[in-house]
Order: structure tokens, then C-alpha cells, then sequence
């Protein structure tokens, strides 16, 4: 299914004369992505629910009634989009069709050579950076770094990008939103550290696909069994029965929330899979008897109930999980950390150019306003060279047919006429990934260096130069000055970084995406956003959903040392595809910034304003997020 945009929904919604404003189209898009429904979909759904209810204004709270009457109880459809993706970038003709579109021909090793040097000279000058003399002086290095001609002889400037309207506007606000000044000091005093140390830190690439079915069942249950362990003592609950156990009266059972398909969970597919103690049996759950609940695959429960035939659990009370403290800095640390005044802390999340270009002319744009506003720490998350993006995705199937093209010749040659030919013209990327992303980092490093602006890198899953794996290792930069790397940070997917004494949460995986199209729910009485970030807090865990979405590459041995959580942060960063968000969520400040591009246009970043060392009010912690905005670039 192609991407679906705003637009198409404004344009389907005109067809059929509906009224709408910005905040109903944005829930629709969220839902056409949870649902994995086009525009055109999501609207005659719409239609036809609101035709039979005597035509229901589209409203946030229809639109939620609509999603649970009717989106909920809709299947998946069978084939899996990896199985047709995978399919798609296989296809002999439609790689000749992409090919054929080429301008010149050149064999595919001469397109991978580095280009002219006349090529790298070349500054960047578009009508949306003019280059002013100062400005070229600040700003050469990134500018001549990023030059679309360094990485695509065919690359030119985004006009839609360049057309965007609202840059600078703040469209989220969060806290003291009268009074905060969104500068910071520069080369600030304040620490930047990973919180975990040692051996409780990835810090370096793995080796992985060696895990074994025995060794995952065994995460799996010693996570159900700690969890347990902890809403037992907690709730007072003497202890757990077996879930088959065939029983008249009420019992109390332990277990991990599955469902019964490869479909999407609902009401009626639920199952409770119990620990290796009480049996490890799964059996059906009935969820009629809860006033409410929130429920996704991989959720650990315990639930009251009962089991008459030993068949059907009948849940007629559901215990929420309980979350971490949150840190408590030693008094040395207190007496090391001499900065008392709020630290500014800036996040943005790639990808870094629009979908049609190469050109990166949002990073340059995020450069200029590092150095602008002077943030203390600028938190970067990847992709910064997107898998996703068209023309990387393009040119990862032209590497895979220079690999095996003489095999290919001869497999195809049997089954119909081949012309290889095409697979010697032009390629339109002429970097390597590799030194497109060491591009990326030298202009963003040598960029912000008047700044002082303390960086933290956090690679993605689809960053298509690194490890494809979760959790993921951080960045390798070995090329990096004493001086730049005391004021870089590499941290990996998923991590906890230390700001002063304030605990970040990060990670890139899009999991508000993931569990937004699986987590069911009845009477609760708030949203989804609230909902997703409360289940992470309470399941300890920065990946909670078991079975992973299919782009989520899991390593479990690896996830049980790095990917659960050992404390409850501060903030918690999750950035998304889904609408951008600041909550409060059980006293952590949950932030989705978005991404700094959406499709063709420009997206948005995020800013925190933090006390370094929080404090105690009343013998009440007080969060130290002071105010959070998300803007537009």
C-alpha cells in the first residue's frame, strides 16, 4: 500500500462534501497508518458508518467511536508486507523500468567510484539558503559537505520543501509555556553520560542470528516470572494458580497476553499464555465481565477470574503493572553537577532529506538553528541515510543484481529473454552509504562548533550502513578530534542517557507506531498516546510488544540485558510516524518530536527546557521538565 498523506484524505473528504479541520484529518491519518488503510479506505468507512448513525459530524470523539465499532474488528489482510515488499524490490522488469529511466550509461562499479573533485566544491545555494558572506563562513563546511551533486549527478533541491509554509511555528506547547526564553547558554557545564556503565552498556557491535527458539521461551519466562514476582508482593497476592486449572471459585493467575491468529488482536482472540510455573498452558480469555481494559501481545497480567471448565478463563479483575523509581543521584554526583540553571535540550529525528531528493537541505536548516538558539545538548536520532528512501532503496537493489549478475544472467536467460544492458547504466547515487553518513556526521560536528552544543547520536533500524538488529549498537566514529569527540555522545537503540541528573529514556524504534496497531482497549477513558507510553513505564521495557512488528529484527539475549528498562526515567523520547505528542504520563514527560521531514515537506523537531537537578517539594519529587514545544522546521 502506497504512503498515505493529509491531502489525501482532504481530497476524498471534499469528494463526499464532508466538513473537517486539521486535528480530525490528522486522527484519520493516524489511523489509516495503525489500520494499514489507504485514504480513499479510511473515508467510504467513514461514510458509510456515519450514513447509517443519521450522518455523524466528523468529530475526534466519533472518530474514536468509529475506530472501536468498526476499525478494531477489521482483519489484517494474510499477505505480510514484508513478503511483498520483499517481492517488489525482486522484480526483474520493474528494476529495468527504474534503470531505463537513467540519463547515461556507465558500468554500475564506475557509478560507485568517488566523484570529481570539482563535484565537492560546489556549494549548496538554494532561494531557501542564500549564502551571505557570513554565512558561508560558519557554514561552508556543512553546506559544502551536503552537496546534492556529491551523492547524485541528477539530484536538485526539493520544491516542495523549499515551498513549505510555517517554519518556526509552534504547534505544541507543554508547561510553563508563559516566561521560558528558548536559548540556551552554549558550551555549557552540564554532564552527558550513558547511565549504564560497564557491562550493563552496549557500547560495541555484536554478533547476532545465532539466537535459538529454547533461548528466547527462556527471556520470555523469566520476564513473566519477574514481573509476576513484583505484582505479587506488591498487590498482596498469596499466590498464583495454574489458568487451565478447571476451578468453581475465583483464582489468580499469571501470564502473558497472545492472541489466537496471525491477525490483529481483539476482543475475542485473546489468550493468556502462563509462566513455566504455573504450567505454561495458553487458554482463552474472556474479557466480558472487565469494565475496562488495555491490552496488547506481550503484555504480562495478572488476572482474577475464573476457569469452571478449564477451557475458558473468565477475567473478572485486571492488576496494571507498576512502575520503576525513578533516579536518585548520589551526593557526589549532586556535588559534580555545578549547573543550577535550566539546560535547553533540542531533539530531531530523520530522516534528514525529503523523500524525493537526496538534497539535505532540512539538516542544513537544523544547523543553522543549533546555531541560532544555542542549545546546551542536541539529541539526533536516525535514519540519516534512510533504507526507506527512494533512491537508497533503488540503488540497494542494483547492488544486490552487481553482486549476482552473471547468475541472474543465466537463471532468467532460461526462462525468457534478458537484456543486461540496463544494469550498466547510470546510478544515480555516487557515494558509498558509508561516506554519505560520515558526510552527515563531519557537517553536523564542524556545523555546530561555534555552538558548544553537546550532540548524542542514536542510530536506526533503518539507517541502511548499520547493523540491522535490536537492540542496536551505536554509531563507530573513529575520525572524530579529541575536541569533538568530549562533546559527542554515541548511544545505542535503546538507551538511558544521563543530562545533569535527569534520566533520558531514548530510543528510535518507532514502538507508539507498533503498539498503536496492535493494543486493544474498553472504557478507559483515555488515549491512545497515554495509554502506549503508560504500558512501556509499567512493563519496564522499551520494546514491550511480543511478537515484534516484522521490520523489528529482535535478538532476545541481547533485549533481556539492553532493552528493558532499570528505572523509570525522567523523559522518555519516542519519536513516530504518528502525530507528535508532550504528555505527562505517572510523573515521566513522554515526548514524541515527529520527524524532521513527512514525505516531500518539511516536519518537526522538538525542545525541552530541564532543571539538571530535580527537587524535592513537600518531600514530593517535582519533574524537572521545566516546558517542552514542538516546532516546525
Amino acid at each position: 500500500m502506497a504512503s498515505v498523506t493529509a491531502e489525501d484524505i482532504k481530497c476524498e473528504l471534499d469528494t463526499f462534501n464532508i466538513a473537517f479541520n486539521n486535528d480530525t484529518v490528522d486522527k484519520m491519518l493516524e489511523q489509516c497508518l495503525c489500520h494499514r488503510l489507504g485514504g480513499e479506505e479510511i473515508v467510504c468507512e467513514w461514510f458509510a458508518f456515519s450514513s447509517s448513525r443519521e450522518q455523524l459530524p466528523l468529530t475526534l470523539e466519533n472518530l474514536d467511536q468509529f475506530e472501536h465499532e468498526i476499525l478494531n474488528k477489521k482483519k489484517k489482510p494474510k499477505g505480510s508486507s514484508k513478503g511483498i515488499q520483499f517481492n517488489k524490490t525482486r522484480d526483474i522488469n520493474s528494476i529495468q523500468e527504474l534503470i531505463r529511466a537513467e540519463e547515461e550509461e556507465e558500468s554500475l562499479l564506475d557509478s560507485y567510484s568517488t566523484p570529481a573533485k570539482g563535484s565537492q566544491k560546489r556549494a549548496l545555494t538554494t532561494p531557501e539558503h542564500p549564502q551571505s558572506k557570513r554565512g558561508v563562513a560558519r557554514l561552508a563546511s556543512p553546506s559544502l559537505l551536503l552537496s546534492p551533486a556529491s551523492f547524485s549527478s541528477s539530484a536538485t533541491p526539493s520544491q516542495k520543501y523549499g515551498m513549505r509554509s510555517g517554519r518556526g511555528e509552534v504547534v505544541l506547547s507543554f508547561g510553563a509555556v508563559q516566561g521560558p526564553r528558548w536559548t540556551g547558554k552554549g558550551w555549557s557545564a552540564v554532564r552527558v553520560e550513558l547511565l549504564e556503565e560497564g557491562e550493563n552498556s552496549l557500547i560495541s557491535s555484536y554478533k547476532y542470528m545465532f539466537q535459538r527458539l529454547r533461548d528466547v521461551r527462556d527471556v520470555l519466562t523469566e520476564k513473566i516470572e519477574e514481573l509476576g514476582e513484583e505484582l505479587r508482593s506488591h498487590f498482596n497476592i498469596e499466590e498464583f494458580s495454574p489458568v487451565s486449572l478447571p476451578v468453581q471459585d475465583s483464582i489468580t493467575v499469571l501470564g502473558q497476553v497472545c492472541c489466537d491468529s496471525n491477525g490483529k488482536l481483539n476482543a475475542q482472540s485473546v489468550l493468556l499464555e502462563a509462566g513455566q510455573e504455573q504450567g505454561g498452558r495458553l487458554v482463552p480469555v474472556n474479557l466480558s465481565e472487565l469494565k475496562e481494559f488495555s491490552l496488547f501481545p506481550g503484555q504480562v497480567v495478572v488476572m482474577e477470574g475464573m476457569n469452571p471448565s478449564g477451557e475458558k478463563f473468565v477475567a473478572t479483575k485486571l492488576y496494571e503493572g507498576i512502575p520503576l523509581p525513578f533516579y536518585c543521584p548520589s551526593e557526589a554526583k549532586q556535588e559534580m553537577d555545578e549547573v543550577s540553571e535550566p539546560v535547553m535540550v533540542m531533539m530531531a529525528c530523520g530522516p534528514y532529506t525529503p523523500s524525493e531528493s537526496l538534497t539535505y537541505d532540512p539538516l542544513i536548516d537544523l544547523i543553522t538553528i543549533i546555531n541560532k538558539d544555542h542549545p546546551d545538548v542536541c539529541i539526533l536520532f536516525g535514519p540519516f541515510v534512510d533504507s526507506k528512501h527512494e533512491q537508497i532503496e533503488v540503488n540497494q537493489v542494483l547492488c544486490v543484481f552487481e553482486i549476482t549478475e552473471i547468475k541472474t544472467f543465466f537463471i532468467m536467460a532460461t526462462i525468457k529473454p534478458f537484456d543486461v544492458q540496463p544494469f550498466q547504466q547510470k546510478n544515480q547515487v555516487t557515494e558509498t552509504f558509508e561516506n554519505i553518513f560520515k558526510r552527515c556526521v563531519d557537517s553536523i560536528v564542524e556545523g555546530t562548533k561555534g555552538s558548544g552544543c553537546r550532540l548524542v547520536f542514536v542510530p536506526s533500524q533503518r539507517d541502511v550502513h548499520h547493523h540491522y538488529i535490536y537492540p542496536q549498537p551505536p554509531f563507530s566514529l573513529t575520525n572524530l578530534s579529541k575536541d569533538d569527540s568530549a562533546r559527542v555522545t554515541l548511544a545505542p537503540d535503546p538507551c538511558t542517557l544521563l543530562i545533569g541528573n535527569v534520566t533520558f529514556g531514548l530510543t528510535s524504534t518507532d514502538i507508539v507506531f507498533h503498539m498503536g496497531a496492535e493494543e486493544i482497549s474498553s472504557g478507559t477513558g483515555t488515549e491512545r498516546f497515554s495509554r502506549i507510553m503508560k504500558h512501556m513505564l509499567t512493563q519496564r521495557s522499551y520494546y514491550p510488544l511480543h511478537p515484534p512488528a516484522e521490520e523489528v529484527n529482535m535478538d532476545y539475549d541481547k533485549f533481556q540485558q539492553f532493552g528493558q528498562m532499570n528505572l523509570t526515567p525522567d523523559i522518555l523520547i519516542v519519536p513516530s510516524e504518528l502525530r507528535y505528542f508532550i504528555k505527562d504520563v505517572i510523573g515521566c514527560v513522554c515526548v514524541n518530536p515527529g520527524r524532521l521531514t513527512k514525505g516531500q515537506v518539511g516536519g518537526t523537531y522538538g525542545r525541552l527546557l530541564i532543571q539538571p537537578n530535580p527537587v524535592l517539594v513537600e518531600g514530593k519529587r517535582v519533574s524537572p521538565c521545566i516546558a517542552g514545544q514542538v516546532v516546525k522546521i
